[in-house]
Order: C-alpha cells, then structure tokens, then sequence
C-alpha cells in the first residue's frame, strides 16, 4: 500500500473542533501525522492547495441491490459511485434478494465488500423478509457483523416487533433506523399528494403518511425509553415532532436526503420518473423545514437513500419504481445549497456527513486522527460542474441531479490508506 503525503489543504475535521491549513501522512493504512509536516521518504505527494481534506463521508442510507438485483447496481459499483462522491463508509439497507434477514447473508456481503472501494455496514431486517410476520434472530444478526436494523423499503407494520426491535437493539450494539409510512394512507400513491398530482390526474402519497408513521415511532421510543433514528425525513410535520420530541428528551436522531432540501414535487411536471421517490418530492414549505431542520440541528444527518433503477424502469412515468441515486452528487448539491448560502459553515456540514452519522452508528469513522484510519476526503468547495448522468460510476443513472450545475468538487478519495477515486 503506498504512502501519501497530503500538502497544504485546509483540514476541516469537526470531530476534533479543528479547522486549519496542514498535511497529512499516511501510512500502511493510518494517519501517521497532522500538522506541519517535513518530507515523508518513498511517499507520494499530493499538492492539495485549494483543496479541503474531511474526514471521508458516511452515508447511513444506500441501497446497493446486491445481492439479487444486481442490474441495477452490486457492492462494487455501488461502492466505486460512493468513492466518486467522497463517501468511504455506507450503510446498506436490506430489501434485497433474499432480503438481508440471515446471519449468512450478513456475513455473504460483508465478505464480498472486503475488496471494495469503501467500508461497507449493514443493515439487517427486523422482520423476515420484511413482511412484519415474524421478527428475525436480531442476536444472530449482530453477531453475524449487522450494525442496525430496518426493514427500510418498507416500514415495520406490527407494532410490537418494532418495539422489540427498538429495545433489543442497545445491548447488541444496533441501531434501528426506521422508514416511516403509514402503508394505508400512502397506497397507491406514486408522488406527493397535492397540486401537482392532481393537475397530472396521479394518485398522491399524502405528508400524512410519513407523519403518522414518526409519530409511532417517536411515541416508542419514548415510551420504552430507548433511541430510534429516523429515515429520510421530508415533511414539515415530521420535522416538527421530531423536534418536539427532542426537546423532550427522547433519544430520536433524524436524517433528510439533497433532494428534499433541493428539489420539490414540481419537478415531476415534466413526468420524468428520476424525481419519484419515496418519500416524495414535497412543497417548498417541506423543502425550507428540512433546510431549518439541518440548521437548528433537528436533523442530525445528511444521507442519500441511493437507490439505484435501470433506466428501463424509469422509463415508464406511472409503472416506475420509487428511487433515485445518490452518492455521488451529495457533497456537492449539499455544499450548493446549504453552504454557499450560509445556511451551515462547512464544518457544520462535514458533522451532518460524516461525524454524526458514524456516532449514530457506532462505526469507527468522522474523525481525522493520528493513528487513525485513513478515511480522507480531498474536495474543492468552490469548482462549479455540471452533472452528466452518463458519467456517473454506478450502473444506473437515475439522478435528479441531471443537468443541474453544482458547487463542489471531489478530487480525491483516500479509503483505509489507499487512493480509490481521483479526478
């Protein structure tokens, strides 16, 4: 494994308060130093001037298909779009096939993950087959290598696993992070629920699916006693109850996605099937809450919800299914439209992609340290590109994303000490 020698970036490593100009060594897979740093014999320099070095991202929501829907994208492509966007640690859900509800299947990705271009997290399924018929050997699960447990996809629809779950999970060192819907209010529904589903003659997902399943979740959580992470937020509402019950002193952290803080269901006047995803695109008063709720720190995380579909499947407007990608464009879109806007500093950003969402998850990542794992994100805050679909790295290119001019460039990805994208 090569050495390298990072020169000159700006450090920005929340974690640790520090933000300052410096290089960084890296070693057999470690960082070896920080700071000042004289020549480092036999390593490669890299001139990062302009540039700012983070602790690579983590991104606690992607779905890599794999195994079982591998057209759409497998661990190692899903993982070169991860490396491209600056993200060396994911979790990844479990609706694939079989779905990830064995210990063998836990242990099946996690070993075909050795070789990949980031470090890859799973998360188990709480129910089998995530049909909310019978609850999976959670134990077995955890020791088979699962950091969490979802039944993302979908949402857990018997009350009482879910519970169960939520109280397990603590002592076996997992975290439930929870897809809220209310199943009933949300069937058949394929966009927002509102002026612009009725005015293309769809049915609508209404904010109150996703808001009645927070309130569950919450009033669980709070009940029991015991934390719960919540998906993919896109309401105000939910935003609101979970900031209501944060003041209260529940253990709820919180997630929202780029496109709910970029985009809103207006997009899907042009019936493109790139802008479905569930949940869906909002109103732009949903889409200025998720921006409140990152500033005031509702939100705890950024993720993507990476959900790759081939483009046969996003061809057909009402058959298509839910999803979008993700990885690869999050840094930037979040870097345009919350930091050049002031909305968060960028070490404020950097704590929503990486140092919070390692917390959350109990993973050894978020934080630049002597000694530590070589996890570095190398990025230029200021380039402005424009996102062309067919140069992306996994093997879908269903972004929202598409055609749209950003700010923020990744230059380098550094994963466990060895260079796995660079531009």
């Amino acid at each position: 494994m090569e050495s390298l020698l990072i020169r000159g970036a700006r450090i920005v490593n929340p974690a640790k308060g520090e933000d300052y100009y410096g290089d960084i060594a890296v070693e057999n897979g470690k960082i070896t130093a920080m700071g000042c740093l004289g020549p480092l014999p036999g390593a490669r320099e890299v001139i990062a001037a302009g540039l700012v070095a983070a602790p690579g991202l983590v991104d606690m929501h992607v779905h890599l298909r794999d195994p079982g829907f591998t057209q759409k994208e497998d661990i190692f492509t899903g993982c070169r779009a991860a490396a491209a966007g600056g993200v060396t640690s994911l979790l990844a859900m479990p609706n694939t096939n079989p779905a990830t509800d064995t210990p063998e299947t836990v242990e099946s990705i996690l070993d075909k993950a050795k070789d990949a271009d980031a470090h890859v997290y799973v998360a188990a399924a709480v129910t089998k087959g995530l049909k909310s018929e019978e609850p999976c050997d959670w134990e077995a699960l955890a020791k088979a290598g699962a950091v969490a447990l979802s039944d993302d996809g979908r949402p857990v629809e018997n009350t009482r696993f879910l519970a169960e779950a939520m109280k397990a999970a603590p002592s076996l060192g997992l975290t439930v992070t929870a897809h809220c819907e209310d199943l009933y209010l949300a069937k058949g529904g394929i966009m927002h629920e509102g002026e612009v589903s009725r005015q293309l003659g769809v049915p609508g997902i209404p904010a109150a699916a996703e808001d009645c399943g927070t309130a569950r979740e919450i009033a669980v959580a709070e009940a029991y006693g015991v934390p719960v992470h919540i998906c993919h937020v896109s309401t105000r509402t939910s935003m609101q109850l979970i900031r209501d019950a944060k003041k209260r002193g529940v253990a709820v952290t919180a997630e929202t996605c780029p496109h709910y803080f970029m985009l809103t269901h207006k997009a899907l006047e042009s019936r493109d099937a790139d802008f479905r995803m569930n949940p869906p695109l909002r109103t732009e008063e949903d889409r200025q809450a998720m921006i409140e709720g990152l500033r005031d720190g509702t939100l705890d995380a950024i993720a993507t919800d990476h959900a790759p579909h081939t483009p046969e499947e996003k061809s057909d407007f009402l058959k298509s299914p839910n999803g979008s990608i993700g990885m690869e464009t999050s840094l930037a879109a979040s870097i345009t439209q919350l930091v050049e806007t002031g909305c968060l500093t960028l070490a404020q950003l950097i704590e929503k992609m990486s140092v919070n969402p390692a917390k959350i998850l109990g993973i050894p990542a978020g934080v630049l340290e002597v000694g530590g794992c070589a996890d570095i994100v190398l990025f230029d805050p200021k380039e402005q590109w424009t996102v062309d679909e067919n140069a992306l790295h996994g093997k879908s290119k269903n972004t929202p994303f598409k055609g749209m001019t950003l700010t923020g460039k990744v230059k380098m990805t550094v994963c466990g000490g060895k260079v796995v994208y660079e531009w």
